[in-house]
């Protein structure tokens, strides 16, 4: 039997077929025992225009336990705005999770025969310089991986699918 298996994009109506998902896995109101956090940030193209109907995903499995109410907890699927722009809003339990990823996305766009796999980490966690994960990426491209501290609870990190400042991109076997 082949291992080989098929792609397809997702466009170009993905916003309005996926829009069931998104009223389910993002709710407007969080319910969740920990603090939060809020992820925000815009989906570029290799020309540095903004995605207009990209979907991102994003797995917080340190924040799955205290969000036991939500209809999958830990997970949220947002689609992005006319200008690229999404958020997130995430549990964070104390103490975090340091040298971890705070959160693990999956980005689904226009134009993608695959979809691509990254990591989020913040860059105010004093465990960076441990993290096997982040180790594992060129120096130079780390900074892609990294939410910057807006303060307040707020953090900033934008996804670019191509050029010099191309996100890191992981490959799972």
């Amino acid at each position: 039997m082949s291992k080989i298996t098929t792609s397809q994009t997702i466009g170009p109506f993905s916003h309005e077929a996926w829009q069931w998902a998104v009223d389910g896995c993002t709710p407007t109101r969080l319910e969740t025992s920990a603090p939060t956090i809020l992820v925000s940030g815009a989906i570029y193209d290799g020309k540095g225009n903004p995605i207009d109907d990209a979907q991102i995903e994003a797995w917080t499995p340190q924040g799955a336990a205290a969000e036991a109410s939500q209809p999958i907890p830990g997970f949220r699927r947002v689609p992005s705005g006319a200008a690229g722009e999404f958020a997130l809003r995430l549990s964070m339990p104390e103490p975090a999770t340091r040298g971890e990823p705070v959160m693990y996305v999956t980005v689904f766009a226009r134009g993608l025969l695959k979809h691509q796999f990254t990591a989020v980490f913040l860059e105010d966690d004093s465990g960076l310089a441990q993290s096997a994960i982040l180790n594992q990426v060129p120096e130079t491209r780390r900074p892609t991986l990294l939410a910057r501290k807006l303060g307040d609870g707020q953090y900033r990190w934008d996804i670019r699918m191509q050029g010099a400042q191309e996100t890191a991109f992981f490959d799972y076997v």
